[in-house]
């Protein structure tokens, strides 16, 4: 299995990016996917993940009204739409696929992206 996350750059604070992530090697409409990120000093956070079937989505509070998650089951592909970026979202994003019904991809999901970074400067 291989997730290869990509789109990260540079920004400026009210900027916005969009990630994606192409997987290989799985039967990707089964897996929940699902981004995280991790800050300098700072333990890796979950930042949104859906459902295999796109029934379930899920974000943190943080980024709730400002990131959307889709994803496309034909190309195998996640991605992440962020807007309304803030200093605080400056971090390594990671994409992750996990083996669950709901759509939640744990902390401990079994395959994970290189991770692509994200600053936001202020």
């Amino acid at each position: 299995v291989q997730l290869q996350a990509y789109g990260g750059g540079l920004v400026q604070a009210g900027g916005c990016l969009r990630l994606s992530c192409a997987a290989s090697g799985l039967t990707f409409s089964k897996y929940a996917m699902g981004w995280f990120r991790q800050a300098p000093g700072k333990e890796r956070e979950f930042v949104s993940s859906v459902s295999g079937t796109y029934e379930n989505r899920y974000y943190a509070d943080s980024v709730k009204g400002r990131f959307t998650i889709s994803r496309d089951n034909g190309e195998s592909t996640v991605s992440l739409q962020m807007n309304s970026l803030k200093a605080e979202d400056t971090a390594v994003y990671y994409c992750a696929a996990d083996l669950t019904a709901s759509g939640w991809v744990r902390p401990n999901a079994p395959y994970w992206g290189q991770g692509t970074q994200v600053t936001v400067s202020s």
